[in-house]
C-alpha cells in the first residue's frame, strides 16, 4: 500500500478556495432544483420545453468550451472565479425580480440559463486549472478528493435544501437564497494570494487561438488514457442528462411528487459523489490508481437500471438506491480521474486540457437534454429515462478496456504534453 501523500488542508489558499467553492456549489444546486421546476409548475413547461432548457444550461460548453480553455490559460485564474460567480448571481437574481413584477417568461429563463452557463464554463475550467498552483502536484489526489467530498456535500445540501425551498417558498425566492451564495463566494476568492499568474503568452490573434485549441485537442485525443477517460464520462454524462432532464416531469406530473421528492431524490445522488470522494484516495492507495478506475464501473454502473423503474412507493426507494451507486462511481471518478488528467497535462496546457474535457463532458449534458427531450416529447417519458439509463450502465467500457486498468501509480507531473507513454511507464 502507497503511503498516504501530503495534506493540501495546511494551505490557506486551498482552504479559502475550498471555503468558497462550496458556498458556490450550493448556489449551483439550488438553481439546478429550482430553475426546471420553476417552468414546470409556474410556466407549464411540457417535456420538450424541459429538454431544452436543460440543454441550454449546459449549451454554452459546446459554443465557448474549447476557447475558454485557451483564454484561461492566460488569465489571472482568481478573477475568473471571482468574475464567474459575481455574473452568475446577475443572472439567476433576474429571475425572482421578473417573476415579481410579473413578467417572467420561458424565453428569459432560456436566455438566463444560457449565459449563466457561459460563467460556468470560466468557473468550472478556472478552479481545476487553478488548483496545481495553489497546491502543488504532489497534493493532488488529497486535494481534489476534498474538492469531490465538497461536491457530494454540495449536491445534498443544495438539491435537497433546493427541492424543500421551492416547496415552502415557490421557486423564485428559493433562487435568492442562490444569488446570496454566489455573491459570498465571489467575495472569498478575492482573498487567495495565489492563482494569479499568466502562464501562457497572450494571444495574437485568431489564427493563434485556433492553433491553441488544436493542441489542446490533440493533447486529450491523442493520450489513450486521457481519450478513455473522456470517452467514459462523456456517455455518463449524456446519459444521466438523458434521465434528468424530465425527471421534473416525470415526478410531478406523472407521479404526482411533491418537489421535496424530487429534491431528496437528486441529493441521494449527491450522497454517492460524497461516498466516492471520500474512499477513492483509500482505494487508490489500496488496489491501485488505474485499478480503481477501471474496476468502479462494473461494480457500481449496472446500477443504473434501476433508475428507469422510478414510482412510488418502493420503487422510489429502489430507484434512488440505484443513482447513489451510479454517482459513488462517479464520485471516484471525479477524484482520480481528474488527478490523473492534472499530472499528464503540463501547466501550460491546463486550461485547454480541462476546456477539452468540459466541452465533450458538459457538451454531452446539452445533448442529452435534447435529446431527452425529444425522445420524451415523442414516445414517452418513460423511453426516455429507460434509454438514459442503458447508456450509464454501458459508459464505463471505454475505461475498463483501455490502459488505465493497468496502472497503480500516478505518473510524475508532466513538464511537456505526453503522448500516451507516462502512465505505462508507471504500471505496476
Amino acid at each position: 500500500m502507497n503511503p498516504a501523500p501530503a495534506s493540501a488542508w495546511r494551505l490557506r489558499d486551498f482552504r479559502t478556495l475550498f471555503a468558497a467553492s462550496a458556498l458556490s456549489h450550493l448556489g449551483t444546486n439550488i438553481g439546478y432544483v429550482a430553475v426546471p421546476l420553476l417552468a414546470v409548475t409556474t410556466l407549464h413547461a411540457g417535456p420538450g420545453q424541459a429538454g431544452a432548457l436543460a440543454a441550454l444550461s449546459t449549451a454554452a460548453f459546446l459554443l465557448i468550451g474549447l476557447p475558454a480553455g485557451a483564454w484561461v490559460d492566460r488569465l489571472p485564474g482568481r478573477w475568473v472565479l471571482v468574475a464567474a460567480d459575481a455574473a452568475r448571481a446577475l443572472l439567476l437574481g433576474s429571475v425572482p425580480v421578473a417573476w415579481w413584477l410579473g413578467a417572467l417568461s420561458l424565453p428569459q429563463l432560456y436566455a438566463v440559463v444560457l449565459v449563466n452557463g457561459c460563467a460556468t464554463v470560466f468557473f468550472d475550467v478556472g478552479s481545476q486549472s487553478v488548483l496545481p498552483e495553489l497546491v502543488g502536484r504532489e497534493r493532488l489526489v488529497p486535494a481534489n478528493g476534498a474538492i469531490g467530498t465538497l461536491m457530494g456535500g454540495a449536491n445534498i445540501a443544495g438539491r435537497g435544501a433546493g427541492g424543500l425551498l421551492v416547496q415552502t417558498l415557490t421557486a423564485p425566492l428559493a433562487l435568492i437564497t442562490a444569488v446570496v451564495a454566489y455573491l459570498a463566494s465571489a467575495a472569498g476568492l478575492t482573498r487567495i494570494r495565489r492563482g494569479t499568474a499568466h502562464v501562457a503568452v497572450a494571444p495574437t490573434g485568431g489564427t493563434r487561438l485556433r492553433a491553441d485549441i488544436a493542441e489542446g485537442l490533440r493533447h486529450v485525443l491523442g493520450s489513450p488514457e486521457l481519450r478513455a477517460l473522456a470517452l467514459t464520462a462523456t456517455l455518463t454524462n449524456l446519459g444521466a442528462q438523458m434521465v434528468n432532464a424530465l425527471l421534473p416531469v416525470l415526478f410531478t406530473r406523472e407521479l404526482g411528487l411533491p418537489a421535496g421528492a424530487l429534491g431528496l431524490y437528486w441529493a441521494a445522488g449527491g450522497l454517492g459523489l460524497l461516498i466516492g470522494a471520500v474512499v477513492a484516495g483509500r482505494l487508490a492507495r489500496w488496489l491501485g490508481h488505474g485499478r480503481v478506475l477501471g474496476l468502479a464501473g462494473p461494480w457500481c454502473a449496472p446500477a443504473a437500471l434501476a433508475v428507469a423503474l422510478t414510482g412510488r412507493g418502493p420503487w422510489l426507494w429502489v430507484a434512488g438506491a440505484g443513482w447513489l451507486a451510479v454517482m459513488t462511481k462517479t464520485g471516484i471518478d471525479n477524484v482520480l480521474g481528474v488527478s490523473l488528467r492534472q499530472r499528464l497535462t503540463s501547466d501550460a496546457l491546463l486550461g485547454r486540457m480541462n476546456a477539452t474535457f468540459r466541452f465533450l463532458l458538459t457538451g454531452a449534458l446539452a445533448v442529452g437534454s435534447a435529446l431527452g427531450g425529444l425522445v420524451g416529447q415523442f414516445a414517452g417519458v418513460r423511453t426516455a429515462v429507460w434509454a438514459g439509463a442503458l447508456c450509464l450502465a454501458g459508459a464505463f467500457l471505454p475505461v475498463f478496456c483501455s490502459p488505465v486498468r493497468r496502472t497503480r501509480t500516478l505518473p510524475p507531473a508532466a513538464t511537456t504534453p505526453p503522448a500516451g507513454r507516462a502512465v505505462q511507464e508507471h504500471r505496476g
